[in-house]
């Protein structure tokens, strides 16, 4: 009997610890998941373009890349933005990978992500900026944009993405190698 209380005991310890690693690894990982905002949340926030062009909001958009580090590491505040200024202002995801977009490549001249363009709401373009853009100066910006005023930070450059590489130039053919 006494062999069996003793394993009774050792299990009740072990069920009770696996259950205290169980509810920490839970609050931990949903401690984390909140503070931890992906760009695909962003993406599926955002206002598609279509809507954007039409309502007569202000009108921010961002053209990104799945694979693009700036972009993801700036998803969290993007995100607080959307979420504090939505209501009045157009906030638009367009994925430079998606060949939907080149017109609008083309239109914004975007040779860099992350770029924002930011867009009265007669869809006039009034400024942009590219790369990592702290976000004080977009939502400097965007009080600007709200309230019709020029904007603070127009044609801001920030950081790029590790992940892109400048092309290299072209070597030099001698028109005597026959290369």
């Amino acid at each position: 009997m006494e062999q069996s209380t003793t394993a009774d005991k050792w299990l009740k310890w072990t069920v009770t610890i696996a259950v205290l690693v169980l509810i920490t690894a839970l609050y931990v990982g949903l401690r984390w998941r909140s503070e931890h905002i992906s760009l695909a949340q962003v993406v599926d926030q955002a206002i598609p373009y279509e809507t954007a062009v039409s309502n007569q909001r202000p009108t921010l958009i961002e053209f990104y890349a799945d694979w693009c580090e700036s972009c993801q590491s700036m998803a969290k505040d993007n995100y607080a933005l959307e979420q504090q200024y939505g209501e009045r202002i157009n906030f638009v995801m367009l994925n430079v990978d998606n060949n939907k977009w080149l017109p609008e490549l083309t239109k914004y001249r975007v040779d860099g992500i992350p770029r924002f363009i930011f867009l009265d709401e007669k869809q006039q373009v009034l400024g942009d900026a590219v790369g990592i853009v702290p976000k004080s100066v977009l939502e400097a910006n965007l009080l600007a944009l709200m309230n019709g005023q020029a904007l603070p930070y127009n044609a801001v450059a920030g950081g790029n993405s590790s992940n892109v590489t400048a092309p290299q130039p072209a070597p030099a053919i001698d028109p005597r190698s026959h290369g």
